[in-house]
């Protein structure tokens, strides 16, 4: 009897996202990597998390926290973030029913998405914008409906989205502190938002994972904080970019009890729950405010010295209100277009940063890079005495 000497053959499949490869942040990565380049490029910081928190979590690993929590998390967690919503943001979660602990905030957005749009419903974001949110859309089977930001200031065109909004609009992206741009919203841009759409049924996805990195006496203006956005919004935020521990993937979304309770039957089937010793550790870590509350101060320092030392090269800087990035324009250096300039910036001047057009749907206006300053000031100064030859 013949056998068959035919290879093995893997089935052909339709893409559910043709579109889409590696991302950027990982190619950066990788390419800073190979040239041992200075990588202000993918936003994670370089330097360690406070020892007091790793303890915390040892602890929790000695007190026998092995199994799975609950599904929606560990209740002392759920009852720490619901007091300190309640105390930065004046609106008071239920612990049991309005708040649930994921893993990390990538993962919080697309279950919201998976969980709340429908096919054929339109989602609104606000471009550029993080790149995650369009395919959690287009594997939801949404619409995707781009409103522009101002391209000179990157601040919400209020016109443009009111026009975009439609009987089919069932979804908004917004994110303050933005990335990649590093503006924030003011009250006064909340509440514009919340009279906007008082109407409708629109729900807000509002991002907030820099929540504590807002600068010069600035405010966090979160839809938590207005009782009409509060109604209407599922609010992201993560442990990893407070904390200083991106590597963790802990993050964690607050919503009314009837979006909360859609959103829990998505979350109990793609990751039904998160990392035990993890969650108690960081509900301890979360009893003294002064270990969040100490971060604007913090990466102001760092976005200050970075500026400083950028104000002396070619590269024109954009304003940084809040998050850990810095935009700079980059027309005296290079007539590049930006993911070429960024890799040359990489291979010959050995700093890698990211191209904005990343988080653009067609070529931006403007020839504008992203620097992370979430870096030991060592790091920042390497980079800096690296980008003056330019």
């Amino acid at each position: 009897m013949r056998s068959d000497l035919r290879a093995p053959r893997t089935p052909a499949v339709a893409s559910r996202l043709p579109q889409v490869g590696t991302t950027i942040f990982t190619v950066m990565s990788a390419l800073a990597q190979r040239h041992g380049a200075v990588n202000l490029g993918q936003g994670f910081p370089d330097f360690d998390c406070d020892p007091g928190l790793v303890q915390a979590v040892h602890e929790a690993m000695r007190a026998g926290h092995h199994q799975y929590p609950p599904m929606a998390g560990v209740l002392a967690l759920r009852q720490a973030l619901s007091d300190k919503i309640a105390r930065l943001y004046g609106h008071r979660y239920d612990p049991d029913t309005e708040i649930t602990v994921t893993a990390g905030a990538t993962q919080a957005l697309l279950t919201t998405v998976l969980a709340l749009l429908h096919p054929g419903d339109e989602a609104i974001v606000l471009d550029p914008c993080y790149d995650s949110y369009a395919p959690a859309v287009a594997l939801a089977g949404g619409r995707l409906v781009r409103v522009p930001l101002d391209s000179a200031t990157y601040r919400i065109d209020f016109d443009g989205l009111r026009a975009a909004l439609t009987p089919r609009t069932r979804l908004l992206f917004v994110n303050t502190p933005h990335n990649p741009t590093g503006t924030v919203w003011t009250a006064q841009d909340r509440a514009q938002l919340a009279d906007l759409l008082a109407a409708t049924d629109v729900v807000v996805v509002s991002d907030e994972v820099y929540e504590h990195m807002v600068f010069d006496g600035a405010e966090h203006a979160s839809v938590s904080g207005d009782a009409r956005l509060a109604a209407r919004s599922v609010v992201v935020s993560s442990f990893g970019k407070t904390f200083h521990v991106t590597g963790w993937k802990v993050g964690h979304v607050a919503a009314p009890a009837p979006l909360m309770a859609e959103f829990r039957k998505v979350h109990q089937f793609n990751v039904f729950t998160v990392n035990t010793p993890m969650q108690h550790g960081l509900a301890a870590w979360l009893q003294l405010p002064e270990r969040y509350e100490s971060l604007p101060a913090f990466y102001q320092r760092k976005r200050d010295r970075f500026r400083a030392g950028l104000a002396g090269t070619g590269f024109e800087l954009l304003p940084c209100a809040g998050s850990y990035f810095q935009c700079v324009e980059y027309s005296r250096v290079s007539d590049l277009p930006d993911q070429a300039f960024c890799e040359w910036l990489t291979t010959e001047a050995g700093v890698a940063a990211i191209p904005l057009s990343a988080f653009h749907a067609a070529p931006p206006a403007r020839r504008v890079v992203r620097f992370c300053f979430a870096k030991q000031d060592t790091t920042l100064d390497e980079a800096l005495r690296r980008l003056a030859r330019l």
